[in-house]
């Protein structure tokens, strides 16, 4: 319940300060690098589409002598592709009702790899302000990049499934690097802002013995795919997910098969905003039907006046980025309020700053009360 959440915020020491990624940085030192190991890296089985294997790392710049908790962050579903022209043609097309017009424009949109001279969408990018705060709390977090999948046929349970086994092929890499510096992340990493190659001595310094998960939309199904009881099978070697968070989570509620994302060893926490326009309140129903019988425990929060694409700066409007926009019911007589699309209850609408704020307040909160020790910070244990 939102409650809980709530107390858990309470009793950690997040909530000593504001949550400042700019004054954590300062105070704590955080640094960031990239790793694009390229964009066929593996084919998804059954279809043969490539996926690739890249992602952002925040991390503190020291870090110390004890192994500190791993958080995974995995995008939802987004255009793959920057092609502004696309993105014209296609709204072009939907004003005219012109569908053939639109798929194409859809197509160019949602491809992988991107056509020669069209920069992927960096979608992982949409929660550096989250890596960014929990690195100055002491964890190591990688947000990864979804976009082959995005652009992929899978759909359903296949496409949590594919989901889950890139967060597994993701901790694989962290798996090696850590035991012995060496495999897929070995020599990889390039720095954040520059793009200039860097080395990160991350060896014994990753706790993958704790590690947390967050998954923002199609995100959201597939982190719960990955952590349910039936797959635990599928990590990695001396890996162990121990909390999960499933950010406004866009699950099959068709799923003939609830048992495939049941979860009874791990804390979860589903959290929703009221002016979601892409997932509706079941994402709530069914994360409780998944956790129904865990010993771990559920929380749930609801928060008002937020809608789904805020959370991700890739998909806000600020960001200027291609596709991205204001997801939210709106009236033209009620301006600075939302409701769902569809819905009666307005109410003010958060800015994107607002949301992302108090959502990282509560994701931080919760993965330092179930990945540190009762909260303390990684770097005291």
């Amino acid at each position: 319940m939102a409650l809980v959440l709530a107390q858990a915020l309470a009793e950690s020491p997040a909530s000593a300060a504001p949550l400042d990624p700019a004054a954590a940085r300062g105070g704590r030192g955080v640094a960031s690098v990239t790793y694009d190991l390229g964009d066929q890296a593996y084919r998804l089985p059954g279809t043969g589409e490539p996926v690739e294997m890249a992602a952002i790392v925040h991390y503190p710049k020291d870090l110390g002598t004890t192994p500190r908790p791993l958080v995974v962050q995995l995008h939802g579903w987004h255009e793959t592709c920057a092609d502004r022209s696309a993105e014209a043609a296609r709204d072009a097309a939907e004003r005219a009702g012109d569908w053939d017009a639109y798929a194409a424009a859809s197509q160019k949109l949602f491809s992988w790899p991107c056509a020669p001279g069209t920069r992927p969408i960096a979608n992982e990018r949409g929660y550096d302000y989250l890596g960014e705060e929990l690195a100055a709390r002491g964890f190591i977090v990688v947000s990864i990049r979804a976009n082959g999948i995005n652009a992929s046929s899978v759909s359903g349970d296949d496409n949590a499934s594919a989901r889950a086994d890139l967060i597994n092929r993701h901790l694989a890499l962290w798996q090696k690097l850590n035991a012995s510096g060496r495999g897929g992340l070995g020599g990889a990493f390039r720095d954040a802002a520059t793009g200039k190659p860097r080395r990160v001595d991350f060896q014994h310094h990753v706790d993958l013995n704790r590690v947390g998960t967050m998954g923002h939309s199609r995100g959201g199904a597939g982190v719960t795919w990955q952590a349910s009881d039936r797959h635990r099978a599928q990590w990695p070697a001396g890996v162990k997910v121990r909390s999960v968070v499933a950010l406004a989570p866009a699950y099959n509620v068709m799923t003939e098969d609830m048992a495939a994302y049941e979860i009874t060893k791990a804390p979860v926490a589903v959290i929703r905003g009221t002016c979601d326009g892409q997932v509706g309140r079941e994402a709530f129903s069914f994360a409780a039907e998944a956790t129904a019988k865990s010993t771990a425990g559920f929380h749930r929060f609801e928060m008002p006046g937020a809608n789904h694409n805020y959370f991700n700066t890739q998909w806000s409007p600020s960001g200027g980025e291609v596709a991205a926009r204001d997801d939210a019911g709106h009236d033209d007589t009620r301006p600075g309020q939302c409701t769902e699309p569809g819905g009666s209850a307005f109410e003010p609408q958060l800015t994107e700053a607002a949301q992302r704020r108090t959502g990282a307040a509560y994701i931080t909160a919760f993965f330092q009360r179930y990945l540190t020790d009762g909260g303390k910070s990684p770097a005291h244990h």
